[in-house]
């Protein structure tokens, strides 16, 4: 499906302005309870296909993202995660109308339009993380963050290849991952490979390690606005002292 130019304008407005949304959105949450934790399981390694088909998934449960306050859109959003001897796999599953996304290219800033992503602080001695999008037309932002006092800049990889690369693929029901195309569905497949998570601490983890994580959705449709998290999150998705926990089995 095509847009015309007042359609893109529009869109083009609302990018701009939707951490400021995002932000109003947050200033009305209640004071959140504990943060949650999640049990990973292992499993052997296999191909991502964007479909989550895979038997291993039959072994983790659906985690649901919540809505953030003053949200628009009634959807839902989900995740589940695994992980192998050689790196972690995520997959992201959503209801949607319309995959509001027009950039064609990885590293771009993929969060102003529909996104899902994962930030992983494996280290709470190290104000640093790794955190990952993917947007409904398959683009990916790999990017590790220092986080200083709350100041903070994403450095991209570097000798991104081969067993250093991201696994990664997409799907959608009820219409094809083009942009703007009108879905029920859309879902997000990725291994992201210890490999390249070098040099954060405790990694690879093993039987016991716990990692700090977040995982999150933003929505665009209809010119508005709408924020998913599993740890509630003030106004910046960076805010990784109030993640949830992971507990690899």
């Amino acid at each position: 499906m095509s847009s015309s130019p007042s359609q893109l304008l529009g869109r083009l407005a609302l990018c701009a302005s939707c951490a400021l949304l995002l932000a109003d959105a947050a200033a009305d949450q209640p004071e959140s309870s504990a943060p949650p934790k999640l049990t990973v399981k292992h499993c052997d390694d296999f191909k991502v296909n964007g479909r989550g088909d895979a038997e291993a998934w039959n072994t983790a449960d659906w985690t649901p993202l919540s809505k953030r306050p003053n949200g628009k859109h009634d959807y839902t959003a989900q995740f589940k995660m695994l992980y192998s001897a050689t790196g972690v796999y995520v997959l992201f599953d959503g209801s949607d109308r319309t995959l509001t996304a027009t950039m064609q290219e990885d590293f771009l800033h993929l969060w102003q339009e529909d996104v899902f992503e994962c930030f992983f602080w494996t280290d709470e001695k190290h104000p640093v993380y790794f955190e990952y999008e993917i947007s409904p037309l398959g683009y990916e932002l790999p990017i590790l963050v220092p986080n200083l006092d709350g100041r903070f800049l994403g450095w991209r990889p570097w000798d991104y290849e081969g067993d250093r690369k991201i696994q990664k693929s997409v799907s959608a029901t009820g219409g094809t991952n083009i942009s703007m195309s009108a879905v029920t569905n859309w879902r997000a497949e990725v291994f992201i490979p210890y490999e390249l998570l070098k040099p954060l601490r405790n990694v690879p983890p093993q039987r016991g390690t716990e990692w700090r994580a977040n995982f999150y959705r933003v929505d665009y449709d209809d010119e508005q606005v709408t924020g998913w998290d599993w740890a509630r999150v003030g106004p910046s998705f960076h805010e990784f002292d109030k993640f949830g926990t992971l507990v690899f089995e």
